[in-house]
């Protein structure tokens, strides 16, 4: 223990450790929903300019296109203000229920509008043309196209799945996390995804 003169073990110049009094992010945020589960308009707009930016990198990471995270932000956050007082702060951390919140919202977003494959007309004009490397364009769109419609006969949690960890490089823990199932299951369900989308390829 150091004596009141400051000598301590801490090395020179190294950041001091934070109080154990200081509140956590968490202590701020628990506070604002109870309020916003009141119709607390002003805690509403106090809880968005709190985490408005996890959440809107959270969406973008899965949607990969600002336009289409801006227009699932307002639903998150419509979501939130609806939903403010389900939350149960012995089941998850506000940011943690949060964050959940915005996934589904993406993942939702998804599924109704999925990335599209390259548009064709302007390919089938360079074919017609014969630019070099149309038919290798074609192809590929031909090959975009298949792959999401075998994606759409896969069972709704195993494509979100699929698209999560090869679309957009989550991990396994990530997705055991988000979909609270093991490691272990969420490998066997991977597993048996790519499987299923195999065959349904070489049909």
């Amino acid at each position: 223990m150091s004596d009141v003169t400051g000598s301590s073990s801490t090395p020179r110049g190294a950041p001091h450790p934070p109080s154990p009094n200081a509140p956590s992010p968490d202590d701020r945020l628990g506070p604002l929903l109870q309020r916003v589960a009141g119709r607390d308009r002003q805690a509403f707009v106090e809880l968005y300019e709190a985490t408005s930016g996890k959440l809107y990198g959270t969406v973008l990471r899965i949607l990969k296109d600002r336009a289409r995270t801006d227009d699932v932000m307002q639903e998150v956050y419509v979501a939130i203000w609806r939903k403010a007082a389900q939350f149960d702060v012995g089941r998850a951390s506000p940011m943690t229920w949060l964050v959940t919140i915005a996934r589904h919202r993406a993942i939702d977003d998804l599924r109704r509008r999925p990335a599209a494959p390259q548009e064709t007309e302007e390919a089938l004009e360079h074919a017609a043309s014969g630019e070099p490397g149309a038919r290798e364009r074609l192809e590929r769109d031909q090959e975009a196209r298949r792959l999401h419609a075998c994606l759409d006969e896969l069972e709704a949690i195993r494509r979100d799945m699929v698209r999560l960890a090869y679309l957009e490089g989550w991990s396994r823990a990530e997705l055991a996390a988000h979909f609270e199932q093991p490691v272990n299951t969420v490998k066997t369900w991977l597993h048996r995804a790519l499987k299923q989308l195999k065959g349904c390829l070489a049909s």
